[in-house]
């Protein structure tokens, strides 16, 4: 990945020196150009400018037309990359990751589903801090949830009392259903949610540690805001079915 991220840096540096007063190669344009546009993982987003012209003639009649100025044809090929090279700087996505996110960009984009890019983001790279994110992800989403159906919680309540207000209301409790299969199912979310909350006060670093505290691993930060992206998109699905059954 890192070696495909060179490659396009290359060939938009070499693009902005010809469009810019410093012929380059055609070869070199030539060979990067066939051996980028034959990679599945960028194909489909890289710029039209670079799959429409197969030489550097081609490609400084196009740039030349459009702009006249350096500085503006400099800003048309960085547009034209930014899209792959964003791509392949994004943080590696799991199977589960798209469903998650699609479903909280519909239920608060700005908000809830901002939180869950964060703990994603910091999934590999800050273990810590996506412990905190995934049990923050809950309370926003409970509060989100709860603010929808005007009931009142008090701001500091912790995020299993949280949990427990929002199931309640959702009926999603287990002592709300009779199925035995459907209670337990419900109850093991109660101890789920609970579970990420105490995990996030042991390992995560919204508390100090001493010299031999436990610390936490990436398999660790994946499993836990993978539980907390499932029941974050277990109480938002339940709350539209819900509202669109009244």
């Amino acid at each position: 990945m890192n070696a495909l991220i060179a490659k396009l840096e290359a060939l938009q540096d070499l693009l902005v020196r010809h469009a810019t007063g410093t012929p380059a190669d055609d070869l070199e344009y030539r060979v990067a150009r066939s051996e980028v546009l034959a990679d599945p993982e960028v194909r489909d987003v890289l710029p039209q400018f670079l799959k429409d012209c197969r030489d550097l003639g081609q490609f400084w009649a196009d740039v030349k037309n459009r702009y006249a100025t350096y500085s503006h044809r400099r800003q048309y090929i960085w547009d034209g990359f930014r899209p792959a090279l964003e791509k392949l700087e994004a943080p590696p996505q799991r199977p589960s990751d798209a469903l998650v996110s699609d479903a909280l960009a519909a239920f608060s984009k700005e908000s809830v589903h901002a939180i869950w890019q964060r703990a994603l983001a910091r999934r590999d790279s800050d273990i810590d801090g996506a412990i905190t994110l995934a049990r923050t992800l809950l309370e926003g989403v409970c509060k989100h949830v709860l603010d929808e159906l005007h009931v009142s919680y008090v701001e500091g309540d912790e995020l299993p009392k949280l949990y427990r207000l929002t199931a309640q209301h959702l009926q999603l409790a287990p002592d709300q259903h009779t199925e035995p299969i459907f209670k337990q199912i419900l109850g093991g979310c109660i101890a789920v949610v609970e579970g990420i909350g105490a995990v996030r006060n042991r390992l995560s670093d919204s508390h100090g540690r001493g010299k031999a505290g436990v610390r936490a691993s990436p398999r660790h930060a994946e499993f836990v805001v993978n539980l907390a992206g499932a029941a974050a998109m277990f109480l938002v699905a339940t709350f539209e079915a819900r509202k669109g059954t009244g």
